[in-house]
Order: C-alpha cells, then sequence, then structure tokens
C-alpha cells in the first residue's frame, strides 16, 4: 500500500498470466493456485487464455495477482528481463526451451533441453537470496517432474 507506506500480505496466492492476443498483450489472473491440481490449473489457463483472446475479460479478471508468469518461449523469445508491474511484487519470464550441449558432472558432453528462466523482483519486498532460492527450487522441481509424472 504504497499510500500508507506499508507491504501488505495476502491470505492467497493469485498469479497474473500473460496471454498474447491480436489486441496486446493481457494479463488475466489466475486466483488460489496453491489449492489447485496442476489438471485444474491447466483447465483454468486454457479458459483464462481464451476468454482474453475473444476480449472477454472482466475488470476483475485483471486484477489482484501478486505474481505474474510471462512465456516469450511460445513466440520464439529467448531469455528477457520482464519487468515488474504494480503491485506485483515479482514476474517470473521463460523464454524458449532448446537443446544445448552440456558438460555433465562425469564429463561427458549431453544434449540437454534448456529453458531461461528469468525472475525480476521487488527488492523492498523479496530478498535477493530467497528470490535465488526459489529459481533453484523452481529448477528443480521442472528437472523432476519428469520423474514425478511417470510415478502418476
Amino acid at each position: 500500500d504504497e499510500a500508507r507506506h506499508e507491504i501488505v500480505l495476502k491470505e492467497y496466492y493469485h498469479f497474473g498470466i500473460a496471454v498474447d492476443t491480436e489486441h496486446g498483450l493481457l494479463v488475466p489472473v489466475l486466483r488460489d493456485v496453491d489449492k489447485k491440481s496442476l489438471f485444474q490449473l491447466s483447465q483454468d489457463l486454457e479458459a483464462l487464455a481464451a476468454k482474453a483472446r475473444d476480449r472477454k475479460l472482466t475488470a476483475e479478471d485483471l486484477r489482484g495477482n501478486s505474481f505474474t508468469i510471462s512465456n516469450q518461449g511460445g513466440i520464439g523469445g529467448g531469455p528477457f528481463t520482464p519487468i515488474i508491474n504494480r503491485p506485483d511484487v515479482a514476474i517470473l519470464g521463460l523464454g524458449r526451451a532448446t537443446w544445448k550441449p552440456v558438460v555433465t558432472t562425469d564429463k561427458k558432453i549431453e544434449a540437454r533441453m534448456l529453458l531461461p528462466l528469468c525472475l525480476s523482483y521487488d527488492h523492498r519486498v523479496a530478498d535477493g537470496a530467497n528470490a535465488a532460492r526459489f529459481i533453484v527450487d523452481l529448477k528443480q522441481a521442472l528437472e523432476d517432474f519428469p520423474e514425478a509424472e511417470a510415478k502418476l
């Protein structure tokens, strides 16, 4: 709350999801992401994106987020520096995943799919070390995902 010069802690997790439309970039809000399954989030995201592309978003669909995800990889973008829009605390940018040669710990070269992740965050709210830990944890979760999915 900039007028009061205080940080307001929310009791929910609502993420803005950048959607490319023929009328420009729109950021509808995916609500209560911590309370939904991956399948439900996927369905909600698909519905929100369709609503954005059909220009049927309401004002309520566009407010209430505190974190945004922007994926420029779908249109060919590589690594980029996402810019935080108020009142967001942070924004995660994803570029296009590409195959790259990687030297493994046993000094072998393997082809690996690499996904550029870029996190911008408000230092008034987020500690830089915690933001770095978030990216490390996200990277690990993404690396472990195929194995976890296979166990389902």
